[in-house]
């Protein structure tokens, strides 16, 4: 089943972007998956196909038109798809490696970029779309978040990423963040590797990472460490704060 993904955007022209080059692009020219785009101002309003108009209640900025969004939503995606119905959106649930692997395991995904100050309230109800953010910060349209979203996506379709092993051991997939990665020289301005990963003892080289993913967890992301956990890796040190 190829992972399909339908973009709604006032900005097609923004799509593949950075998603038709290296491991995506080749992914995507090469059948894995597939990508659509679906022009919303193509059923604006009038002559000039407005797609926006003033906030009710009064307020700065622009609000986009629900019968409008409704429409494209209705031209692109047919009543008995079963995608998720995304917008991208900075109030949205935030986006996790766990939503990230549930979206992959189905047939793809439907995404709704919004423009200006939002989205009338009645499409994102009428329409049953899920609200996903990729972070506490405001970006220009919804068109860089879509990307994102779909690049993580992406990685995760087999064959993709060639071998199936390198995503097994990356940030979040084991709830702790990635350890440190060495390369070649063996030395560099003062810098040696470390022992553990010249030891050439497996146990011991899964041991160092492991504790290193930990001591980065600890000290960077210690929201992503449950209280018994986080008292097993560190019994005799307080909860950092943030």
């Amino acid at each position: 089943m190829t992972f399909r993904a339908s973009v709604l955007t006032l900005y097609p022209e923004m799509f593949p972007g950075p998603l038709g080059h290296s491991l995506a692009g080749e992914g995507l020219r090469g059948g894995l998956w597939s990508l659509e785009t679906h022009q919303i101002r193509e059923h604006g309003i009038g002559r000039h196909l407005k797609v926006d108009d003033s906030p009710a209640g009064g307020g700065a900025g622009m609000v986009l038109r629900c019968d409008v969004l409704a429409a494209a939503i209705d031209a692109a995606v047919p009543a008995d798809d079963t995608r998720p119905r995304l917008l991208m959106s900075p109030r949205g649930r935030p986006l996790s490696q766990l939503m990230v692997r549930d979206f992959v395991a189905g047939a793809g995904v439907v995404i709704v970029c919004g423009r200006f100050e939002g989205v009338d309230e009645r499409v994102i109800e009428g329409r049953g779309l899920t609200e996903v953010s990729i972070g506490d910060y405001i970006l220009s349209g919804g068109e860089m978040a879509a990307l994102v979203l779909l690049d993580a996506c992406v990685r995760l379709i087999p064959g993709v990423m060639g071998k199936e092993a390198s995503g097994a051991e990356e940030s979040f997939e084991n709830g702790l963040l990635e350890y440190p990665h060495y390369t070649r020289p063996r030395e560099w301005e003062g810098r040696g590797l470390p022992e553990a990963l010249l030891s050439g003892d497996h146990a011991r080289i899964a041991r160092w990472r492991r504790e290193q993913a930990e001591r980065l967890t600890r000290e960077r992301r210690p929201d992503l460490l449950g209280d018994d956990q986080e008292k097993q890796v560190v019994p005799n040190e307080p909860r950092q704060r943030r």
